[in-house]
């Protein structure tokens, strides 16, 4: 067995090469971050089961490349040529036995496996590895989702830790980049000023909402069999909820985040009464982005009897002293009218609002939004012209924002051998236990299907969180 990962990654061993995945995002990403000079001497190998041939790998893999050089200086355009000279490729089926194997005998390592595959192809070629088939210092990169129930998270877990120690399995959420994760600790944790009312005494609600204007986008062969709750909120968005409740770690360490991230979610669950706590939609015809978008259930590749979701929401509680009692409403759907991504803390309203104030008398928010990341404070104060009527206004920041891509930035994380942010076992094991009692009553027909049109904000009814002040 591969002992615990200490060193930099010498070389980064794609599996799906000519995937969308590869293509569209890790390329991207990792020519972004190699055009920094972070990732020195990297050897970038790409591997495809039908074999779509050296010539296409590296034509790929020049053209992104290139792309990015025109955004770096000369030294980085110079680390950008020399990986994507030096690049290779290999055609081999990793779901049968040795072929992987093989692969790995004959890179230098340490080697990062990143399987940019689908969920069941990257289970399958795991199981096929035996231990002392993979070298010493190999860290295996899995993309979500972790598995599709609680059980199957158990086994594919029990797979991976035969094969390297837990600091050397990546389960990437690119959702959770450096730049987003630490705003959101810095804000909760350096501030005296937030850190006290963040907790049941101050906090009416959380809600925590990632609206897209965008539709299926030729997803349809995933999407149709995961839905909103499994793609979103199973995922990314209870990993946001946990950065929220969590409890200050001792040091922004693999181990001490980690723990508290775990702890968070192991205290977190949906109440059972499934018609009251969560619901679920799915977009009919409509226009989104000035474009027109077909009927959820006419879209290619979709089977429309199937039932799946394209708008969910959850209510979770924090079933600790902090949380108790306090609503996180976890939100997540496509081809609405309006991009929003954002995590919204309500406080509570005055104990008591003098007499004699007239106008606004709304409660104190805090938003933080992702992508890009900002801070607003919601508050009020006396208005203009009349001290005694109340008016609204927004205190506005920006957060640091990443000089690299999503992906870039969990390519950091994997090439220089720190899994601080990726998703641990027990936490990717967690995440399914806290989803799976609504999947159950969802298929049983417990919570209706409702539906919106393509473009709007949703199904009629539903209350979303208000919007920014203008």
């Amino acid at each position: 067995m591969a002992a615990a990962q200490n060193r930099r990654v010498k070389t980064l061993l794609i599996l799906g090469a000519s995937g969308d995945l590869t293509g569209r995002l890790l390329l991207p990403g990792l020519a972004g971050l190699v055009g920094t000079g972070r990732v020195p001497g990297l050897v970038l190998v790409g591997a495809d089961a039908a074999g779509s041939g050296e010539g296409a790998w590296r034509d790929r893999v020049e053209r992104v490349f290139a792309e990015a050089g025109q955004a770096a200086d000369d030294a980085g355009r110079g680390h950008l040529a020399a990986v994507a000279a030096a690049t290779r490729y290999r055609a081999g089926d990793v779901t049968r036995p040795g072929v992987l194997a093989n692969m790995l005998a004959e890179l230098e390592g340490p080697t990062a496996v990143y399987f940019a595959l689908p969920p069941a192809v990257t289970e399958a070629a795991c199981a096929v590895l035996a231990p002392e088939e993979v070298p010493e210092g190999t860290t295996l990169v899995l993309e979500k989702p972790f598995g599709s129930s609680a059980e199957s998270a158990r086994e594919l877990n029990r797979t991976l830790a035969r094969l390297v120690p837990e600091p050397n399995i990546q389960r990437i959420d690119h959702f959770l980049g450096k730049a987003t994760v630490l705003n959101i600790l810095g804000l909760r944790f350096a501030n005296r000023l937030l850190e006290p009312l963040l907790g049941r005494e101050h906090v009416a609600q959380v809600e925590i909402v990632y609206d897209e204007d965008l539709a299926l986008e030729g997803r349809a062969g995933y999407y149709d069999r995961s839905g909103t709750l499994r793609d979103m909120i199973q995922s990314h968005l209870l990993h946001v909820l946990a950065l929220l409740a969590m409890d200050a770690p001792a040091s922004l360490g693999e181990r001490d985040l980690r723990d508290r991230i775990a702890e968070a979610l192991r205290a977190a669950s949906v109440p059972g009464d499934f018609a009251r706590t969560t619901r679920r939609a799915r977009y009919t015809a409509g226009r989104s982005q000035g474009r027109p978008v077909p009927d959820y259930a006419a879209e290619a590749g979709v089977d429309g009897f199937r039932g799946t979701e394209t708008l969910a929401e959850i209510e979770v509680r924090v079933g600790n002293g902090r949380w108790a009692g306090v609503p996180f409403i976890l939100r997540s759907g496509k081809a609405l009218g309006r991009r929003r991504k954002e995590a919204v803390i309500t406080f509570r309203p005055v104990d008591h609002l003098p007499e004699g104030f007239r106008g606004h008398d709304s409660p104190t928010r805090l938003r933080i939004g992702f992508g890009p990341d900002t801070l607003a404070l919601e508050l009020d104060i006396n208005g203009p012209g009349d001290p005694y009527t109340l008016d609204r206004v927004d205190l506005r920041a920006d957060l640091n924002s990443p000089n690299l891509l999503p992906y870039g930035e969990v390519l950091l994380g994997v090439l220089s051998g720190d899994p601080t942010l990726s998703v641990r076992a027990d936490t990717a094991e967690d995440c399914w236990r806290i989803v799976e009692p609504v999947l159950a009553a969802w298929a049983a027909g417990e919570v209706p299907l409702e539906e919106y049109p393509a473009g709007s904000g949703g199904p009629a009814g539903w209350a979303s969180p208000p919007p920014p002040q203008s």
